[in-house]
């Protein structure tokens, strides 16, 4: 089995790296699209664009189920879109039902942070119309979260400094759940710790597409077995070098140390 990931830039490799966990068997094609990161700050259209042109190297490739690993791209890729797609694509959605669900018992308000075309998108509106009917929950663009991370610039200072600019007009004591709608933001976990109140839970939607592929491809999760498949990394299209095949490991290494906290 042969499955596509793709991503604006290296937020996708938060997707990869818990895809290798329980589909250890196998292989993954991952496109970073590097050269036109961040999508967030992108037209509709742009992004459309991308995808269109991703698609089709990822269907070059063979593979069996598409995932598209970034919010952003998702909100864009209208149902219709994915439709005329010669094989599955699974999109992503910031996590908002299942944060609403899943501590619907605890008092407190749940805010999302993504990417301004996600948060200023139809597609995050009309899932909040569903979910939301007490308006509980609040929006907040991170676009410089995506710049941090292309660029491996995790200095705390810096970090520290944009969330709490950002933050500034919100209670944070109030909010029971983070909703992380963009693939990027996972590598910035041990800062949110330190931003928010302990109680407050940390949501992403990975597992549930993942899940969904699962369901889409119709196999079992497989979790804790040794990895016996093979992952071929492309930025735009072009095979990734030495040196940045280094820059993967890296990224993997902190998302690895992310989880632990």
């Amino acid at each position: 089995m042969r499955i596509g990931i793709f991503d604006s830039g290296i937020g996708g490799l938060s997707v990869l790296h818990r895809a290798v966990q329980i589909m250890p068997d196998a292989d993954f094609v991952y496109y970073a699209d590097e050269a036109h990161v961040p999508y967030g700050e992108k037209t509709k259209e742009q992004i459309q664009g991308y995808i269109t042109e991703i698609i089709a190297f990822l269907l070059e490739k063979q593979v069996d189920a598409i995932v598209i690993a970034c919010n952003t791209a998702t909100s864009v890729a209208t149902k219709k879109y994915r439709s005329s797609i010669a094989v599955p694509v699974i999109g992503m959605e910031p996590a908002v039902k299942q944060a609403a669900e899943q501590y619907s018992a605890v008092p407190g308000r749940i805010l999302v942070v993504a990417t301004p075309v996600t948060i200023f998108g139809n597609k995050l509106h009309d899932l909040l119309e569903r979910v939301d009917p007490e308006d509980n929950v609040d929006l907040v663009a991170l676009p410089k979260l995506v710049r941090i991370a292309e660029r491996e610039g995790f200095e705390e200072e810096e970090i520290m400094a944009y969330l709490e600019e950002a933050l500034r007009g919100y209670r944070l004591e109030d909010y029971k759940a983070l909703v992380l709608g963009c693939t990027h933001f996972n590598y910035f976990k041990p800062y949110y710790k330190k931003v928010f109140p302990d109680r407050v839970k940390f949501v992403d939607g990975n597992e549930g597409t993942l899940r969904q592929l699962m369901r889409r491809l119709k196999v079992q999760k497989k979790e804790g077995l040794e990895r016996t498949g093979k992952t071929e990394y492309y930025f735009s299209g072009r095979p990734v070098t030495a040196e940045e095949e280094k820059k993967i490991k890296r990224y993997m290494l902190r998302l690895d140390q992310a989880e632990s906290v």
